[in-house]
């Protein structure tokens, strides 16, 4: 009796184990959740960097090389077209004075002699010895020596000083804004020795000057996004300087030429910038520009995560519910997207189930982590 008892206990035993493996081993079927269409707005559009400047921005050079005398102005004043920025103090070249002095004394010598010349003969004339054509003759070469002088002294003081007697406001030693703005940058000092702008030779920069009302974006956009844009095209701009504020724009430039950087083209951009009062923009703030491609309204969506695709053809798919955790592939046809949601063109309605084939429900994660 007591060996059944003993045989008994270990039969019961033995059940419960093999129960409880079974128990343990057997999987019960994945849960999966599932989502249905929507309707919603989506917005296609891309993000080019840039930066933004002054729409006019002028860079003012001096008329005759010499030493900076003075500067009247600070970087950020306005200014008023003709204001004076700064005066130079010209240095005479030695060879140049030297010859512009010898064609004074020369001019001098020629103008005495003709002086002397148109006395005689006036004189002459006056008393009927000489005709009067060898009168007129004496008198023009006359006029003519005196200004050539005139024209060799104001020479010699244009070489000495930048300027001469009688060219008033126009003296070329006087620097002055040649449009109405903000002084954005000097990068002279007083002593600094600038070089006229020439056909060999840019010529040293006084200043910089631009209308800071006025402001343009400056950016690039990829090649594979240049072709949905076009001028008029909307942009809001943002400033790195200034947080939580976009500022609208409207593309007026696209570039006919690409450039090619890290393997990429990128085309150049620009748009004018409708300011407001409320911030001080800074010619050079860094940008970035939210471009609108494309946007419809109300339109049958679905996430993006809900996207499957078939690794031969690389054609879109969904699983569409047909029954308890019973699903079935469902090729779809799709329009734009925001990275987020995707349009729905053909394939599912509002009213289908569609298969989240990277989530299972909380109940089966929990089965399956004990």
């Amino acid at each position: 009796m007591k060996r059944k008892i003993i045989f008994g206990t270990i039969a019961v035993l033995l059940l419960a184990v093999l129960l409880w493996f079974a128990k343990k081993n057997s999987k019960s079927p994945i849960q999966y959740e599932t989502e249905t269409p929507f309707k919603t707005n989506i917005v296609n559009k891309t993000v080019a960097t840039g930066k933004v400047v002054p729409l006019e921005e002028v860079e003012i050079k001096p008329k005759v090389s010499g030493i900076i005398d003075k500067i009247y102005v600070e970087e950020g004043a306005e200014v008023e077209v003709g204001d004076l920025i700064a005066t130079i103090r010209v240095v005479p070249n030695v060879s140049s004075l030297n010859s512009a002095q010898g064609t004074v004394k020369n001019a001098r010598l020629s103008f005495e002699n003709s002086k002397t010349l148109y006395e005689r003969n006036k004189g002459l004339y006056e008393k009927g010895v000489i005709s009067r054509q060898e009168f007129e003759t004496a008198e023009l070469n006359y006029n003519s020596s005196r200004q050539d002088l005139n024209t060799a002294q104001s020479n010699l003081q244009i070489i000495q000083k930048g300027s001469a007697a009688g060219m008033g406001k126009t003296a070329n030693t006087y620097v002055k804004a040649e449009i109405s703005g903000t002084i954005l940058e000097i990068p002279v000092r007083k002593g600094n020795q600038v070089i006229e702008a020439n056909t060999f030779n840019a010529g040293t920069t006084i200043a910089t000057i631009a209308d800071m009302t006025k402001m343009i974006f400056e950016g690039q956009v990829d090649e594979a996004e240049v072709g949905k844009i076009q001028n008029g095209t909307v942009l809001e701009v943002s400033l790195g300087a200034i947080e939580k504020k976009k500022y609208p724009a409207k593309l007026n430039f696209i570039a006919p030429k690409g450039t090619e950087e890290n393997g990429a083209v990128q085309f150049k951009i620009k748009g004018d910038v409708t300011l407001d009062d409320e911030y001080f923009i800074r010619a050079g703030y860094s940008a970035n520009a939210d471009i609108v491609l494309e946007k419809k309204d109300s339109v049958l969506s679905i996430k993006e995560a809900l996207l499957q695709f078939d690794k031969k053809t690389e054609q879109a798919y969904v699983e569409i519910k047909t029954g308890d955790q019973e699903f079935e592939r469902k090729d779809i046809e799709l329009g734009i997207s925001d990275g987020i949601n995707v349009e729905v063109l053909d394939g599912v309605t509002e009213n289908d189930e569609i298969k989240i084939w990277n989530k299972t429900s909380k109940k089966d994660e929990k089965e399956e982590n004990n």
